[in-house]
């Protein structure tokens, strides 16, 4: 569970507090004695391919697929093997034809995403087998929540998708008048005709970055 690139600094004091000695070792228990997703050398695959330095924009999920060899450590995506394509990133995929003409991609894996400096957060970083939730409360949210804080303090155009309550219940720390936050009800199926279908978020994240000189997101995968 090692980081490496420009987040150590940004995050590094967390490893030193008592809770995340607990969480390490809580989380070193359940992958030597329960199956556990994602693979251990994949728990921090967000980080590693999205420095902070080079965020632009953070999706942020819940916990990791839960079923076997889906999740790899980023937000939503899956394996790029996956044929059965979670329903929740299906209707993501919806939504990008719908608002930027993105056509069907045949893979889940949105690691081209996370290349681009879309950071792929997850509030809980791991999960046992079939188990939803199942390393919540732990200490995850509060070293994710030192990730956001790292990433608020960036002082250039960054913006935010919140889609479901848990992942909105996070704009309270999101204060940098520099930064867009977009809110919508989450993308799976029981709540995305609420209001995320149309929600025009990708659009929206590339109207902000272009019009302060950044970049936009090449959402076609």
């Amino acid at each position: 569970m090692q980081i490496e690139n420009d987040w150590l600094p940004a995050v590094g004091a967390e490893f030193k507090k008592p809770y995340y000695r607990e969480l390490y070792e809580f989380v070193k228990k359940e992958y030597a004695t329960q199956v556990v997703y994602p693979p251990a050398d994949e728990i921090f695959n967000a980080l590693h391919l999205t420095p902070l330095n080079r965020v632009k924009v953070v999706i942020l999920g819940q916990d990791p697929y839960h079923n076997h060899h889906q999740a790899m450590g980023l937000a939503f995506s899956v394996q790029p093997d996956v044929e059965d394509i979670p329903p929740s990133l299906i209707n993501i995929f919806r939504e990008l034809h719908d608002d930027v003409g993105c056509h069907m991609p045949a893979t889940g894996d949105l690691t081209k995403w996370a290349d681009q400096g879309v950071l792929l957060l997850n509030t809980v970083l791991t999960v046992r087998a079939h188990q939803a939730g199942s390393h919540q409360g732990h200490g995850w949210e509060q070293f994710t929540d030192a990730i956001l804080k790292a990433v608020n303090e960036q002082d250039r155009a960054i913006v935010y998708m919140l889609w479901g309550s848990p992942a909105q219940s996070k704009a309270v720390m999101l204060d940098n008048p520099k930064h867009l936050v977009l809110k919508a009800p989450h993308p799976s199926p029981l709540s995305c005709y609420r209001g995320f279908f149309g929600c025009r978020h990708f659009s929206k994240c590339n109207e902000f970055l272009v019009s302060h000189g950044e970049t936009p997101i090449d959402w076609q995968l």
